[in-house]
C-alpha cells in the first residue's frame, strides 16, 4: 500500500570539537575588533602622517592664518606669500593685507594676533640658557598679544616710542598709527618704559604714546552695542531696495563724545568694500536708503570726552534678499588640504560674492566664484552652507580626506 508509505530523512551529525567551537568564535571577535580599529583610527586620521617641518629654534611659528598674509625676509628682502610652511625669523617683517590676519605664536608661547592691514618686525625670539626672550615692534595696525605663565621669559611688544614688557596671564592689545601708538589691557598687565621712565599700565587701563610722552592712565572704554539691524537678521527688499536704520548705544559707564560707524560688503572690512566710513557722529543712528541685496556687516567703536577711543566691536551682519522662489546654490571643484591636526585648508569654486559658512567661520567667492577657508575639525567630514544675497543656499558635507561631496542638505 503505498499511502502508507512513509519516507525516511537522514540526518549526518558532525562531531566537532570544542576546542574548535572556541578557535571560531575567537576569530570573529579578533575579526570584528580589528575592522572597528581600523575605521576608528582612519576616522581620527592615525594614518595621515603630521606635517613636521625641521624649523629653527629661534623661528616663531605661524599656527593661524587667512587672507593675504606676507613676510619680507631679513636676509634677502625677498617677500613671500605665507603658506602653511611659512615660519618667521628675527629680522622679518610680517605683513596683512586688507583681508589677513595671522596668530603666530613665540617662543615663550605667547600668542601674538595681527589684524588686518598690520605690519610687525620681529626682533628677537630666542630661548639662552633657560630664560626666553621675545621682542617684536608693531609697525602699523593693531596687535593683540596674549600671554601665559611667564616665568624666566622677557616678552616685549615696541609700538611709536615705547617699550612694553607684558606680565604673566596678560591680555593686550597694541594699535600703531601716525607716528603714536595705543596700550589697552583687558588682562594681566604691562610694564612700559618711555625715556628710561617706567609705568605700569594694569587690568582695565588705557594709555596712548605721542611724541615721546605717555599719557595719563585712564580707565579702558568699552566699544559701544549695537542694537539694530540685529545680528544676522534677513531684511526682505520690495523691489526698490531696503532703508536701514542703524543704531547703538553706549556701553554702561562709558558715555562717548562721537562715534565711527563702518558698513561694509566684507567681513574683514576690506578697504575697497566698505560702503559707510563715517567718523564724528554725535547721534546714536544713522540712517542708509535703498540698500540692495546683498551680504553687509557693520562695526562702531567710540571717542571718549577726553580723546580716548575703543577698539572696534566686534561686526554684526545682515541680509537683504528679494521677493520670489529660493533655488539650490551649486559648487564645484572642492578640494581639501590638512596643514596639520585637526587644521584643513578648504577650497573650491561656486557663483560670484557668495557667503561660504563652516565650522563657525564664513568667507565670501570672489569674482571669479572662487574660495579658500581655513578650518578646525575633529572629524574627517565637515558641513558647508553657501548663501547667497536672494536668500538662495546649498549645504553640502565633505569629506576631509578627498574633497568629495558625500551628499546635498
Amino acid at each position: 500500500m503505498d499511502g502508507n508509505k512513509y519516507r525516511k530523512f537522514y540526518v549526518d551529525w558532525w562531531n566537532i570539537r570544542k576546542s574548535s567551537v572556541y578557535l571560531l568564535i575567537g576569530v570573529i571577535v579578533v575579526g570584528a575588533g580589528l575592522i572597528w580599529g581600523v575605521r576608528y583610527a582612519s576616522q581620527n586620521n592615525w594614518f595621515i602622517a603630521d606635517v613636521q617641518n625641521e624649523i629653527p629654534k629661534e623661528a616663531a611659528r605661524i599656527i593661524s592664518f587667512e587672507g593675504d598674509v606676507r613676510i619680507t625676509r631679513a636676509a634677502t628682502r625677498e617677500t613671500v606669500v605665507v603658506t602653511k610652511e611659512t615660519y618667521a625669523m628675527p629680522g622679518d617683517i610680517i605683513q596683512t593685507m586688507s583681508d589677513g590676519r595671522a596668530i603666530i605664536q613665540m617662543v615663550d608661547g605667547s600668542r601674538h594676533q595681527l589684524r588686518p592691514n598690520g605690519a610687525i618686525t620681529i626682533k628677537d625670539n630666542s630661548s639662552i640658557f633657560g630664560g626666553r626672550n621675545v621682542r617684536v615692534t608693531l609697525d602699523d595696525g593693531q596687535l593683540n598679544v596674549r600671554t601665559d605663565a611667564q616665568q624666566d621669559a622677557n616678552n616685549i611688544v615696541e609700538v611709536a616710542d615705547s617699550e612694553n614688557k607684558l606680565m604673566s596671564n596678560t591680555d593686550a592689545t597694541f594699535d600703531a598709527e601716525s607716528g603714536g601708538g595705543e596700550i589697552r589691557i583687558s588682562r594681566g598687565g604691562v610694564e612700559t618704559t618711555i625715556g628710561g621712565q617706567k609705568t605700569t599700565i594694569t587690568e582695565g587701563e588705557f594709555a596712548s604714546v605721542n611724541n615721546g610722552r605717555l599719557s595719563a592712565k585712564e580707565k579702558l572704554m568699552i566699544p559701544p552695542r549695537q542694537v539694530s539691524p540685529d545680528n544676522s537678521a534677513q531684511l526682505v527688499d520690495p523691489g526698490a531696495g531696503v532703508n536701514v536704520t542703524f543704531s547703538w548705544q553706549d556701553a554702561d559707564g562709558n558715555p562717548a563724545a562721537n562715534y565711527h560707524l563702518q558698513v561694509s560688503r566684507s567681513p574683514t572690512f576690506a578697504s575697497d568694500a566698505i560702503m559707510v566710513d563715517r567718523s564724528g557722529l554725535t547721534s546714536r543712528e544713522f540712517r542708509l536708503a535703498a540698500l540692495q541685496p546683498g551680504n553687509f556687516y557693520w562695526r562702531i567703536k567710540s571717542t571718549g570726552r577726553t580723546g580716548q577711543t575703543t577698539s572696534w566691536n566686534d561686526p554684526w551682519k545682515f541680509l537683504v534678499v528679494r521677493r520670489g522662489e529660493n533655488v539650490a546654490i551649486e559648487a564645484s571643484d572642492w578640494a581639501v588640504e590638512r596643514v596639520g591636526g585637526n587644521v584643513y585648508l578648504l577650497s573650491g569654486r561656486t557663483h560670484p560674492g557668495v557667503t561660504i559658512k563652516c565650522q563657525g567661520r564664513e568667507t565670501n567667492s570672489g569674482a571669479d566664484g572662487t574660495f579658500k577657508m581655513q578650518i578646525s575639525s575633529p572629524s574627517v567630514e565637515t558641513a558647508v552652507e553657501i548663501l547667497d544675497d536672494r536668500g538662495n543656499r546649498g549645504g553640502f558635507i565633505v569629506s576631509l580626506r578627498n574633497g568629495a561631496v558625500l551628499r546635498r542638505y
